[in-house]
């Protein structure tokens, strides 16, 4: 088509053109009629296309997304990862120092097992050690006991003689002058002095032992006080010492034992008189709490500076007055205190220059027993002839020639009743078994066969089972009398011989052997 031709068909299609517009208007509804299903078509294939592009759109956006979650687990997973790894390593780095703890909780307990071997080796070592120490010192306080008993027995077997002749002269017919008298005070005074020195000495051994047996029980103090009161009055009369007992509730009791404490008071009292100016005065006050009861001594002495007051318990120490005109040993204070401590009390002093002093002890206090009635106190033993009355016997088996001598003259004036002696155990026996005596006093320390074992030998031979008998020893530890009670003595003596407890226990013996 050449340019004249599209141009002119340009002009005849143009629908401005008047002659083209009618034209053109009027075949249009008939095109648009004919061309309608296919316009729908392609609307509905254009929609489905645009359906088709928002679906692909959708699904890009969707495999966007995907890819995007695929990267976030990946990124998550590598996360999870890491996570894990370092979890792991945390765990494992734990698990390490676990196993280095453990390893070093191994080390440390082998060290310490080696440790504990050594120390059980120790200890197996030094409880070998101690139980050989304390064998040591169970021997040694053996051969303690033993060797003051030993000597206890040995000086109470001349002081026997020496004391009991004494007194035999004191008393004898005719009696003695003036000047003999005085003699045989100072032999009889150093005597009971040497005895009260080997007592306190026994005592003071037994205390520190732990071998001293109390009594206990509910003690009236009235009456503990007028025992030692009449004790200690002739001390104080011979240095004209006035001793004052303040009045005090007489249903007052302390829970101890009745004999220690009135060893205590004595003491305390004898002190007092003994220490006290010439013409001076002692009193005795005794004060109540509800748990306890102090008895105060009070004297008019020189006094004592501090120094020397904080000393008073010491063992051996006079203060100063070992040059002094009173005789002391310097334990007597010393077992006053232990004997108070072991009945649960306490002991103290005050001392001032110029005034005197004040000791004063504290025991448990304790409530009034019901008295059993008929506790009357017996009458001390006087022998006294009975008419008609058979002549008894008594067989003193000693082996000292002196010790014979002493009781014999001792009942040379105890009516119808005559002596037989036996030197040894096994002549003893024999004179039983034939004489049949009324009492039988039994020395221990008998040579060849000893009183315990001949004692044995009469209670089990029906001859003689019935023959009270009396031990007699110089053997006078506590354990030593407690020792002759159990084997069956019905009264243990010691020597020296004291001729009023003698006399005593001789006439219950009597009785008894009347009434077996």
């Amino acid at each position: 088509m050449n340019r004249s031709d599209r141009h002119g068909t340009a002009d005849s299609d143009d629908p401005g053109s008047p002659g083209m517009a009618s034209q053109h208007q009027d075949k249009l509804p008939a095109a648009l009629e004919k061309d309608s299903p296919h316009r729908e078509s392609a609307v509905m294939d254009e929609k489905a296309a645009v359906r088709s592009r928002e679906t692909l759109a959708t699904a890009r956006e969707d495999a966007v997304d995907l890819r995007e979650n695929a990267v976030d687990v990946r990124e998550g997973t590598a996360t999870s990862r890491e996570r894990i790894i370092h979890a792991a390593e945390t765990i494992q780095a734990a698990s390490d120092d676990h196993m280095a703890m453990l390893q070093q909780a191994n080390a440390r307990l082998v060290i310490s097992t080696i440790e504990a071997q050594k120390l059980a080796e120790q200890v197996k070592i030094a409880t070998a050690q101690l139980e050989s120490a304390k064998h040591v010192a169970e021997k040694a306080n053996l051969a303690k006991s033993e060797f003051l008993s030993s000597m206890s027995h040995e000086l109470r077997t001349p002081l026997n003689a020496i004391l009991g002749f004494a007194q035999l002269l004191e008393t004898g017919s005719p009696p003695p002058t003036l000047t003999q008298t005085e003699r045989l005070h100072q032999i009889t005074k150093a005597g009971w002095y040497l005895l009260e020195l080997i007592n306190q000495i026994l005592d003071l051994a037994v205390i520190e032992s732990g071998k001293l047996s109390l009594s206990r029980e509910a003690v009236s103090l009235i009456d503990v006080l007028r025992e030692s009161q009449a004790m200690i009055e002739s001390q104080a009369q011979q240095r004209d010492i006035h001793v004052n007992f303040l009045p005090f509730d007489n249903t007052w009791y302390v829970y101890a034992d009745r004999t220690r404490v009135k060893q205590v008071l004595i003491n305390l009292l004898s002190n007092a008189i003994k220490y006290n100016r010439e013409h001076g005065t002692v009193e005795v006050a005794c004060t109540a709490t509800p748990e306890r009861l102090r008895i105060s001594i009070k004297d008019s002495g020189a006094g004592l500076p501090p120094e020397k007051l904080a000393q008073l318990f010491q063992p051996f120490n006079r203060l100063g007055q070992e040059t002094g005109a009173e005789e002391g040993t310097g334990i007597g204070l010393v077992v006053t205190k232990q004997l108070v401590e072991l009945m649960g009390g306490t002991i103290g002093a005050e001392s001032t220059i110029g005034v005197g002093s004040e000791f004063w002890f504290e025991l448990i206090r304790d409530v009034s027993p019901q008295l059993a009635a008929g506790n009357a106190m017996p009458e001390a033993f006087t022998p006294q002839a009975k008419d008609n009355a058979a002549q008894r016997t008594l067989l003193y088996v000693e082996d000292n020639p002196a010790n014979l001598l002493l009781v014999e003259q001792i009942i040379e004036n105890v009516p119808h009743l005559r002596m037989l002696s036996a030197r040894d155990g096994n002549h003893g026996i024999a004179l039983a078994r034939t004489q049949l005596p009324d009492v039988i006093l039994m020395d221990i320390n008998l040579p060849g066969l000893n009183g315990f074992k001949a004692l044995k030998i009469l209670r089990e031979d029906p001859t003689t089972a019935h023959i009270p008998v009396l031990a007699i020893s110089s053997n006078a530890m506590p354990h030593d009398i407690q020792k002759g009670l159990e084997a069956g003595f019905i009264r243990y003596l010691t020597k020296p011989i004291k001729i009023n407890e003698f006399m005593e226990a001789l006439n219950m013996a009597l009785e008894f052997a009347e009434t077996a």
